[in-house]
């Protein structure tokens, strides 16, 4: 009687032909699935050589919500090394889709500390250690990094116990786990934050007022850099530390389609809503603003991120990059999304653009 109601299901089409295969080939298809990519991990492909400057977004929403997209994150790689900028939530799972070798994790840079910018610190910490770190993680931030990473660690020590009791201290090392907060000021001008013999990177002040600090970041490596705006208004600050750069990754706020939704969240009788989109249009970027700036700036590629509001319908990118193309030509601009990379190659060219896959999403 199953065997014939799921053939009726097929023929109508309810039911997808992968679930009237036998457990035992699903499971077959399974594990030669995960065999294939514990076989040929990310961290053995060229993404971790030594001839280009690479950039992965893992975080291209905002905290308004996008199916597609996690919150804030980008990852920088020099050589075998990644460097991630902001772990907005969903983040971590964004980087695990991609099969993203989280024990190449070096270091975490800050923005600053609203909630979708650190949200999934917890969880990096956590799956960086599992994955093979072996040395605590420094996250650097302006003032109040140590309290956002002691508490971080203070949460999740509980789970730190049971792991190491569960795995053992060989594999999951007690003194590896922590977090381990590295503050700087940068409130008075751009300051050098991080720097050995590949990497040099500079955080810079933002207008994300009232957050203070806010900063933005710049990666040089091999004569290549990409800027990093953070959150923020446009500001003169951006636009100098922006200043000749290959590639521009900037929020990016649709004042249009935020105005819309105030306007539908008072029709719709819902003042809270409608009160705290008017309050965020302050504080950030209008595509065509991100333009000007990356025009002035004279940087080669812009890139769209922290996208707010969300875009669920590709229908939707044609209204919130509505004018962008009458003030920077479409060839120097492009839309962010979990998964792109960007490859800047030190013997130099233009930025190269591809795809990473992530499990479920494409």
């Amino acid at each position: 009687m199953r065997r014939h109601l799921l053939a009726a299901a097929l023929a109508a089409g309810l039911v997808g032909p992968a679930l009237a295969q036998p457990v035992g080939l699903i499971e077959g298809a399974y594990q030669g699935q995960a065999t294939a990519r514990l076989k040929a991990p990310l961290a053995a492909s060229d993404l971790f050589d030594d001839r280009a400057l690479r950039v992965v977004f893992c975080g291209t929403g905002s905290p308004l919500p996008d199916p597609m997209r996690a919150k804030a994150c980008t990852a920088v790689i020099v050589k075998d090394r990644a460097y991630i900028v902001d772990a907005g939530p969903g983040a971590v799972n964004s980087l695990m889709l991609m099969g993203f070798p989280l024990d190449r994790v070096a270091g975490v840079f800050i923005t600053h500390f609203h909630s979708d910018h650190i949200g999934d610190l917890g969880e990096l910490r956590m799956q960086s250690w599992a994955a093979g770190r072996a040395a605590p993680l420094a996250v650097y931030g302006p003032e109040g990094v140590v309290q956002v990473a002691e508490g971080f660690n203070r949460a999740y020590a509980l789970d730190d116990s049971y792991r190491t009791a569960h795995h053992g201290a060989a594999l999951m090392p007690p003194a590896a786990a922590p977090l381990a907060p590295k503050g700087f000021s940068a409130e008075q001008g751009p300051v050098v934050v991080y720097q050995d013999a590949e990497l040099k990177v500079t955080a810079f002040p933002v207008k994300h007022d009232p957050v203070r600090p806010a900063v933005g970041y710049r990666f040089d490596a091999g004569g290549r850099s990409v800027v990093i705006s953070g959150d923020t208004a446009p500001t003169p600050a951006l636009t100098a530390a922006a200043k000749g750069a290959d590639v521009l990754v900037s929020e990016a706020l649709s004042l249009r389609m935020v105005e819309a939704l105030k306007r539908a969240a008072g029709a719709a009788g819902a003042p809270r809503q409608a009160k705290i989109f008017g309050d965020i249009e302050t504080y950030h970027t209008d595509p065509k603003d991100a333009a000007r700036e990356a025009n002035e700036a004279g940087v080669k590629l812009l890139v769209f991120s922290h996208l707010a509001p969300g875009l669920p319908q590709p229908v939707l990118e044609k209204l919130f990059f509505d004018g962008v193309d009458s003030v920077r030509e479409r060839k120097g601009w492009l839309v962010g999304f979990d998964g792109l990379r960007l490859d800047l190659p030190f013997a130099g060219g233009e930025p190269v653009q591809g795809k990473l896959a992530m499990l479920g999403r494409n």
